[in-house]
């Protein structure tokens, strides 16, 4: 119940028409006194609107929360941390989860449906954001029936020609008989399962995000009939997209749960899974007069193992395989003009681009130029002729598809122009591919720009090629974007040339800000071109010399002073641990200051300065000019790395004991002996490290504790502390202690 406040003279409305007539004849100064008055009159409405709101769970502002649970009994949960400062936005984030509104909301509902079975399924949704499934695993155990009292939904020992049900062996779908596990389900040290007392509760970490009318790769190699899901022509499993529950006694099943798609649930759920609207759908193109139109696949669809791309569908069939993301047509007849597909994959968080909610803004003014298939700039270097042509102080390219945009682009910034953002419209993930289209130059996205202009490139996904920032550009963010790490990637997401950077950066004074993204190597290049084309003459000095010289910012026409490269929430994968993330070619550091926050990188960072590192994974060695500027806090570093100081990092904690307990006499080959196993114990593990798979960068669950709670505010460290994992775990491990079923034992069952 908010008054708005954009109508300031609705006092001055309500005045008889003869005192505004004479008003006016005066110069309207009665208008100007009310409109003041008016301003704190909306003031004070609009608060005790909010006033109102505030005494509802569903309205009011996140401070509220904790006392509306109060009100209510809710008791928080220490064990997943105290709540932080409301006036920090991480704080602010953290404390959501931390008391959950939906869960104060649904309080009293949880009091009287305590002891049910899909109740916990309900929890795990609204403590922790997670979607489950709740299984008694008692009724999986396998044991002799009486003749008199048969229980035919019972269990059953193995079939071997029963591929549906091997299929789902130890999954949260599991129908066969096991024997007894006498380990407890809820065990801290090593977890069993099944057992009288045991009810599992599984869960999915993964999102699932949609891709909508994008073109399919043509896998050439294999042949013309054969094409990939992903634009980027790896293998990626396409996920289901989930149904949502009626009834809330329901037990979850495959279609209320974001869950990879299985070739057999696809063959026998084909209708639930394939249509516009539904999981995934494919379209072919068709040539009319001189325009390409979508239409819908008259031939049937049929699930297939296209693992080696040995199968060959029958004339009017087309093979999908949803667990490597693949399609095959009839050799006889492939789609001459094209394919497009929507599906939709899985991912940990709302990074890297994508078809997700994320916020956009321009400077006042912006003049806006929309590109896709039906404005009237269906290419971006139309867009970028006319914005050339307009010479517009601010301006705003934006994609308005998820189209593939295959063309040469040369960015550069012309007189009076300011700033351009170069980005995706909200809910869209366009690709931009940049093929090898000179011999003798290369073919990166550059952008080049006089003193003073402004750069963005936000929600778009880059391959092929690098970017470039020449010029003398002010200031350039990257948010929410992929430059694909190696360029390309193969069919099992590897990287097609791992030793090429994915940002490469020429200007001398440029800041460059990196937000929620995935990015490759980023090469900070030390030789500044003068005016003329050429570089700085060496005078009587040595190559040697020069190098040096120029790796120091020192001389002419280079950086005097180190540019600043601000990165938080993003992957910076150099594809190989001992290439280099962030560096210079031909020096040993980049002259660059960083400032790196709630990140993950792999590859040596090699840099002058690192004014903050703060809860972040370098998986490789860190090496800083300066050890004496700036400081590394809450951070996974490397051992042997040269770094500021360091505070509470990792594996330096865990080393302290050993160090304490070894005598001053020991060797260095014998402290480093006494080391390694603290050192190995605490080493990051992820489930992927491979960017193109579904758990790219996640931390696995055997990763050490020191990691998975190492950051400042006990959330993991990484690109995924926003997350807060562990705090979520945590008051979901409660709340299921708390709501369990009489004489129960609750476990949880981590699935992706």
């Amino acid at each position: 119940m908010s008054t708005s406040i954009d109508n300031i003279d609705r006092l001055y409305e309500l005045l008889p028409a003869i005192h505004r007539i004479r008003d006016a004849e005066q110069g309207e100064p009665l208008k100007a006194l009310l409109r003041v008055i008016a301003e704190q009159v909306n003031l004070v409405e609009e608060d005790i609107g909010r006033l109102y709101d505030n005494w509802f769970i569903e309205t009011c502002e996140d401070w509220v929360v904790p006392y509306v649970a109060d009100l209510v009994g809710y008791r928080q949960i220490h064990e997943a941390g105290e709540p932080g400062d409301v006036r920090s936005e991480q704080s602010r984030a953290r404390n959501k989860i931390l008391i959950p509104r939906r869960e104060v909301a649904n309080t009293i509902r949880y009091r009287r449906r305590k002891g049910t079975l899909a109740l916990l399924e309900l929890l795990a949704n609204d403590v922790a954001g997670w979607p489950a499934r709740a299984v008694e695993l008692y009724r999986l155990l396998g044991w002799t029936q009486s003749l008199n009292h048969l229980h035919l939904d019972r269990a059953r020992t193995i079939d071997v020609r029963n591929i549906r049900a091997l299929e789902l062996l130890d999954g949260p779908f599991d129908e066969l008989a096991h024997t007894v596990d006498v380990r407890r389900i809820n065990s801290q040290h090593t977890q069993g399962r099944y057992n009288i007392p045991s009810v599992g509760l599984f869960i999915w970490r993964l999102k699932t995000y949609s891709v909508t009318k994008t073109p399919a790769f043509c896998v050439e190699a294999a042949g013309p009939h054969c094409y990939t899901f992903s634009v980027l022509g790896n293998n990626a499993p396409l996920f289901l997209k989930s149904e949502a529950e009626t009834d809330p006694t329901h037990i979850a099943d495959e279609f209320n749960l974001p869950v990879p798609i299985r070739r057999r649930l696809l063959e026998d759920h084909l209708h639930r899974l394939y249509g516009e609207e539904k999981s995934f759908f494919i379209w072919k193109g068709v040539k009319r007069g001189t325009e390409i139109v979508l239409e819908e696949l008259k031939e049937k669809i049929i699930a297939a193992n296209l693992t080696d791309w040995t199968y060959l569908p029958h004339k009017g069939t087309v093979a999908v395989d949803p667990v490597l993301g693949r399609i095959a047509f009839p050799p006889q007849h492939t789609p001459k003009n094209g394919v497009w597909v929507s599906y939709h994959y899985g991912f940990s968080a709302d990074v890297g681009g994508g078809e997700y909610d994320r916020t956009v803004s321009q400077p006042p003014g912006s003049v806006l130029y929309q590109v896709s298939e039906g404005r009237e700039f269906k290419t971006l270097g139309k867009a970028l002729q006319k914005w050339r042509e307009e010479s517009k102080p601010d301006a705003v390219i934006e994609i308005d598809d998820s189209r593939v945009y295959v063309e040469q682009l040369m960015i550069e910034f012309g007189e009076g122009q300011k700033s351009l953002q170069l980005r995706a419209a909200n809910g869209r993930r366009p690709v931009i591919r940049l093929l090898d289209w000179q011999t003798n130059q290369p073919d990166a996205l550059t952008v080049t720009g006089p003193a003073g202009s402004r750069f963005t490139l936000d929600g778009l996904l880059i391959t092929g090629r690098s970017v470039q920032l020449g010029g003398d550009l002010q200031k350039v963010m990257i948010r929410h974007s992929t430059l694909v790490p190696g360029w390309e990637i193969d069919n099992d997401c590897e990287s097609k040339h791992p030793t090429e950077p994915s940002l490469e950066i020429f200007s001398p004074n440029v800041c460059v800000m990196i937000e929620h993204s995935i990015l490759g190597s980023i090469q900070v290049n030390p030789i500044v071109s003068t005016s003329d084309g050429g570089s700085a003459p060496k005078d009587s000095h040595s190559d040697d010399e020069v190098l040096r010289a120029h790796c120091q910012g020192i001389g002419p026409d280079y950086r005097l002073d180190p540019i600043r490269v601000c990165i938080s929430d993003t992957i910076i994968d150099a594809v190989h641990p001992d290439n280099e993330a962030i560096g210079a070619p031909g020096c040993p550091v980049a002259h660059t200051v960083l400032t790196i926050c709630r990140s993950t990188v792999f590859g040596h960072v090699q840099v002058h300065a690192i004014e903050l590192g703060e809860n972040s994974i370098f998986n490789s060695r860190l090496t800083v000019a300066r050890r004496q500027y700036g400081c590394l806090r809450f951070c996974y570093v490397t051992p042997g790395s040269r770094t500021p100081p360091r505070y509470h990092c990792q594996p330096d904690l865990v080393e302290l004991p050993v160090r304490a307990t070894l005598p001053s006499s020991s060797s260095d080959e014998a402290r480093e002996l006494a080391l390694a196993p603290e050192r190995q114990r605490v080493l990051p593990q992820f489930n992927s490290t491979r960017y193109g798979t579904p758990t790219y960068c996640q931390l696995a669950q055997t990763c050490a504790e020191e990691i998975s709670r190492g950051a400042d505010d006990e959330s993991e460290m990484g690109v995924f502390h926003d997350l807060f994992q562990p705090q979520r775990e945590a008051n979901l491990r409660v709340r299921l202690d708390e709501y369990i079923p009489a004489g129960a034992d609750v476990g949880i069952i981590v699935v992706s």
